[in-house]
């Protein structure tokens, strides 16, 4: 129930920004691990690993980072920027989604993981 729970989540967020669901389940798998509770080294927090300055940016300083939901609409809502950014271009845009532009390591592990773990073949 948990598990449906949160793909129908993932799927409503990701909808709504414009993003393949698969996509964003590859970023949270290669983020956190799916562990809700993840911080890093650096700050970022939750599923998809969003930095504490995005409160200021696009939400409000109030939002828990470590809500499901709330995490998602940020996470998703941030890649969708990037995206949009870079005018399509998902390597560049998941390199700036992890502050990496230029490199390619985590933008590659996504897609790996994307294509490993993630991808449906629609017929």
């Amino acid at each position: 129930t948990e598990r449906v729970a949160f793909l129908k989540m993932v799927h409503a967020e990701a909808s709504r920004a414009g993003l393949e669901p698969e996509l964003v389940l590859s970023v949270i798998h290669v983020e956190s691990a799916f562990n809700r509770f993840a911080i890093s080294v650096v700050g970022a927090q939750g599923l998809m690993q969003v930095m504490p300055f995005w409160k200021n940016e696009i939400g409000r300083p109030e939002d828990n980072l470590m809500d499901m939901a709330t995490n998602l609409r940020y996470g998703c809502t941030i890649l969708k920027h990037y995206l949009d950014r870079e005018k399509g271009n998902l390597i560049r845009a998941l390199a700036r989604y992890n502050g990496s532009l230029g490199r390619t390591k985590y933008p590659e592990k996504v897609l790996l993981f994307w294509e490993r773990y993630w991808f449906v073949r629609h017929v």
